[in-house]
């Protein structure tokens, strides 16, 4: 497939990068970013193969480039704005960016269905992260007391990260009734220490340089408590979800949301 990457000069686009040319058997057509524009980004990785100029403009890439999926890795702030491009353009979309809001999901999924093709959004590409969730989805039967802890670099712009909100989502949907707390009143001096409460599980955002990214779900219960923890050292953790979201881009039929829907 012809592939373009947004994002293609920031620490995971270069990873997808790389991935795409060098283990995918795909071809790299276009490369956007806000830096390093007009440089080839082959080169630039000291990677083989045609040259492939970065640029700019993500809509004037898609017009010259003719990409079928577009991997989406940039910010925030942006994320939006370069699914509607992608999406309009008839091209698939891939996004690993976070940040996405359910009324962002509504939105994504009508274009999907205007434009006849498809989206894969995804908080996180770990298969490690997505077992963790899926096993937190599971103890959450029996222990329906639970806290997350997410840990990322210090750059990471949004909080609680894409991962902890799917994970208190899954939670949510599976976990038994909550024992009342019988009139306990919780005196918080210091606003916002207990964390943030994502439909009644706190959830606590730690960012430091030195991270990359982290979880751990907590579960309590009289005498006991079990802790599932992913950690990914290093953004190659990321790679084999990024290829089986290649393999599964075309496969689908408008919206996923979640790497867990793709899993065999």
């Amino acid at each position: 497939m012809r592939i373009l990457v947004n994002g293609a000069c920031g620490k995971m686009g270069t990873e997808v990068v790389k991935t795409v040319i060098n283990e995918t058997g795909n071809q790299l057509v276009a490369a956007c970013d806000q830096i390093n524009i007009g440089k080839d980004i082959v080169k630039l990785l000291a990677l083989s193969g045609p040259a492939v100029t970065i640029r700019s403009d993500l809509e004037q890439s898609i017009k010259m480039a003719k990409p079928e999926v577009i991997i989406d890795f940039t910010n925030p702030v942006s994320v939006m704005n370069n699914i509607k491009t992608g999406l309009t353009n008839r091209v698939h979309m891939i996004v690993g960016t976070t940040g996405i809001t359910s009324v962002d999901l509504t939105t994504i999924e009508n274009l999907t269905d205007q434009y006849g093709v498809n989206a894969l959004i995804v908080p996180n590409f770990a298969l490690g992260a997505v077992l963790m969730m899926r096993f937190a989805a599971e103890a959450a039967r029996y222990f329906p007391q639970v806290e997350i802890v997410e840990l990322h670099h210090n750059q990471k712009m949004d909080s609680p990260s894409g991962t902890a909100l799917k994970t208190a989502e899954l939670i949510n949907r599976y976990r038994s009734e909550l024992k009342s707390k019988e009139d306990f009143v919780e005196i918080e001096k210091l606003s916002g220490s207990r964390g943030g409460d994502a439909d009644g599980i706190r959830v606590h955002s730690i960012r430091l340089p030195g991270l990359v990214a982290h979880q751990e779900v907590i579960f309590g219960a009289d005498g006991q408590s079990l802790t599932i923890r992913h950690d990914s050292y290093n953004r190659r953790s990321f790679m084999p979800g990024v290829k089986l979201a290649l393999q599964k881009i075309t496969k689908i039929k408008g919206l996923v949301y979640g790497l867990e829907r793709i899993l065999a």
